[in-house]
């Protein structure tokens, strides 16, 4: 089931692995998701659409950690 961290008043949805973003996030949350690839960041914009970076972290606490500076600037 996916959790969900509040940092600065932004929700970071941490996805576990066959949930979707468009399942579990609203507009201005941040999701992390896991693949094989590494774990992703991804932006959801007020009207759902979703922007993700360009390539994975290799680790979890990695791509919390960009999430929540992401949210530090206003980015979810």
């Amino acid at each position: 089931m996916a959790s969900v961290v509040c940092h600065r008043k932004v929700n970071i949805v941490v996805l576990e692995a066959g949930e979707t973003i468009a399942d579990y996030c609203k507009g201005g949350d941040i999701a992390i998701a896991v693949t094989p690839e590494g774990w992703w960041t991804s932006f959801v914009d007020k009207d759902g659409t979703v922007d993700s970076y360009d390539r994975p972290y290799a680790s979890y606490n990695e791509a919390l950690w960009a999430a929540k500076a992401a949210a530090e600037f206003g980015l979810g």
